[in-house]
């Protein structure tokens, strides 16, 4: 019976909630420790309660679990108890019996601008692969996607008459999103002069391998990796990072919290809260360094 619960409980997360790929990979994750706790335990669906969903959260930190994982675990389990209570297969609800533990909110790795200007000029411009890549950069840092929409954008997305473009972000959720002139510039000389060369098969994603068809999340993430390298920035980046440091200097230029909430797609604003933290800390450091009167 509980196979077919967390079963039942997976397709709702899919087709009612319109969950991500990547979301519904961690709700499985997680089911799978609350199912072999509770296998392990003898325990049945109906039986559970809060001394019982107490002990599973003991058991997460015996398996040395960080925090920021059980506090994740905790959120799919709230879900999966809520949906049981729904579907009328237990009476109570028992989501709130389980606490989330305090998490110390963790400052997003961001580059500075210099530090993003060496990262976009790092491609070999004079090769079609350092061109896609340029562009690739530096639409990600002018829009702040997250890589999988970077990867997933296709040639109907994209409005270079008026600079802007369409997503699907977490949830399946559709933005529309702009870019400045810097990434219109090698998103057209990308487009126009070397996209082709990529071009084996009728494909409409506007990033291509050399095989012509589309990019990975994994192959974005060596990219970044290895321009990082050439630029000589000495920091711990990924493909998210870009999207860090386009929220974080808007915020430093004068953005408001709200506008840039609806550029990165977040549906809750306390989100987006989390680089007002970066920027109050680079003012510090600022202060700190050239302030006469500081000490």
């Amino acid at each position: 019976m509980l196979d077919n619960y967390l079963k039942n409980f997976i397709s709702f997360l899919k087709i009612e909630k319109g969950l991500s790929k990547n979301t519904i990979s961690s709700y499985s994750d997680d089911l799978l420790k609350f199912k072999e706790f509770l296998k392990k335990n003898k325990i049945s669906v109906n039986k559970i309660n809060s001394e019982i969903l107490l002990e599973y959260v003991k058991f997460l930190y015996s398996k040395g679990l960080k925090d920021s994982s059980i506090a994740r675990n905790i959120v799919t389990i709230r879900n999966f108890l809520k949906f049981l209570m729904q579907e009328k297969i237990i009476k109570e609800d028992l989501s709130e019996a389980l606490s989330i533990p305090k998490l110390w909110k963790k400052l997003p790795i961001y580059l500075t601008e210099e530090e993003v200007k060496a990262l976009l000029e790092a491609p070999d411009i004079t090769s079609p692969m350092g061109v896609r890549d340029r562009a690739m950069l530096e639409l990600m840092y002018a829009s702040g996607l997250r890589v999988s929409e970077a990867i997933n954008l296709k040639i109907e997305d994209i409005n270079l008459e008026f600079s802007y473009l369409k997503c699907k972000g977490k949830g399946s959720k559709e933005r529309l999103v702009p870019f400045g002139n810097v990434a219109k510039k090698w998103i057209e000389e990308y487009l126009i002069n070397f996209r082709h060369i990529f071009l084996k098969k009728v494909n409409d994603y506007i990033f291509l391998n050399r095989r012509g068809g589309k990019l990975t999340r994994q192959w974005v993430w060596k990219m970044i990796k290895k321009y990082a390298i050439l630029a000589n920035i000495d920091k711990k980046i990924s493909p998210h990072t870009l999207r860090h440091s386009f929220a974080t200097h808007l915020l430093e230029h004068g953005a408001d919290l709200r506008t840039v909430q609806v550029m990165l797609g977040h549906s809750d604003i306390s989100t987006t809260e989390i680089y007002t933290f970066v920027t109050e800390n680079h003012l510090r450091e600022v202060y700190n360094k050239y302030h006469p009167r500081k000490n």
